[in-house]
């Protein structure tokens, strides 16, 4: 079979031939039909995760594609992959067949595109937890989201207006097209200039770094701010004297550890991408083109995620 293949930290993937999967006890074999390219798959890939695979090795945390062969799953039927050590305690989903531990794989509805499929888990699930478990967020409420152009971004936009809340979307250009539904405030603004005069008892941020900084001063005394990313930046420089005076919690969203909380909200977030209430934007490559999804993901302002998809 074809995998993508790296050789180093940080070295261009190729395309390699490897010897097809076996079967084992617990495990399944699945012909992907699609594979995500994820902000955790560039850190694994950049040799930045804290327990990196060895070497070399073929990314990929998440995926879709047919079951060949499983002990819990007839052949034949539409999976999707994530989790369990997939890209990054041992080879992933960038390959046409992968061999995948049976508690990663779960069921995908028929009719849903497969590319969907393999992007959904990430963003839905870490926008709905960290609605739902992290901040917990109420109707009536006022939410601020960060990179609402985003896959996790525009998520937590649509769930947090299911909710109930009132939503303000941070974007850096008002004027493109966000895809964002009616009824939230779309509000244009970047580092460097004066942060806008919304207040919310909840910020989910998405981006991090100086994008964080300066918008935690719009949270009201006593609210939560929700941290799921750090494409914006690493370090947040912060004064603790006015952080602590505002008193605002500030809650780390970490989806390791907080995945069977995912997994459990799955059949609901399926349905709703099945029936079009949540919508989230795929941007598709060939397995060849692995090394432009990395660069893709990597810029910032870029809608929804990238996926590369079989032939």
């Amino acid at each position: 079979m074809k995998a993508v293949r790296i050789a180093q930290w940080g070295a261009p993937p190729r395309i390699e031939e490897r010897p097809d999967p076996v079967p084992a006890p617990g495990r399944s074999l699945v012909r992907m039909q699609a594979a995500t390219v994820g902000h955790i798959d560039r850190t694994v890939w950049r040799g930045g995760f804290l327990r990196p695979p060895p070497l070399p090795y073929t990314p990929g945390v998440e995926g879709a594609g047919i079951v060949i062969h499983s002990e819990r799953f007839a052949p034949g039927q539409r999976v999707w992959l994530r989790g369990s050590g997939l890209g990054t305690l041992f080879d992933g989903t960038w390959c046409e067949i992968a061999d995948a531990p049976d508690a990663a794989l779960g069921e995908l509805p028929e009719g849903l595109d497969m590319a969907l499929g393999s992007a959904f888990f990430s963003p839905c699930t870490s926008a709905w937890v960290a609605l739902h478990e992290v901040a917990r967020v109420r109707a009536g409420e006022r939410v601020m989201v960060t990179g609402a152009s985003g896959a996790v971004g525009s998520l937590a936009v649509q769930l947090a207006l299911e909710i109930g809340a009132k939503v303000c979307a941070v974007v850096a250009d008002a004027s493109a097209d966000h895809g964002l539904p009616a009824g939230v405030d779309i509000v244009e603004w970047r580092p460097g200039i004066e942060a806008p005069s919304q207040e919310a008892e909840v910020l989910i941020d998405t981006v991090g770094g100086d994008v964080l900084a300066a918008l935690l001063g719009r949270v009201l005394p006593g609210g939560r701010a929700v941290l799921i990313g750090y494409t914006a930046g690493e370090t947040l420089p912060l004064s603790l004297p006015a952080f602590m005076q505002r008193d605002v919690s500030l809650l780390p969203l970490n989806m390791f550890r907080r995945e069977a909380q995912g997994r459990a909200a799955v059949p609901r977030l399926l349905e709703r991408l099945s029936d079009g209430r949540l919508r989230l934007a795929v941007q598709r490559f060939a397995f060849d083109e692995a090394a432009q999804a990395l660069e893709w993901i990597a810029q910032r302002g870029h809608r929804g995620r990238a996926v590369l998809v079989a032939d």
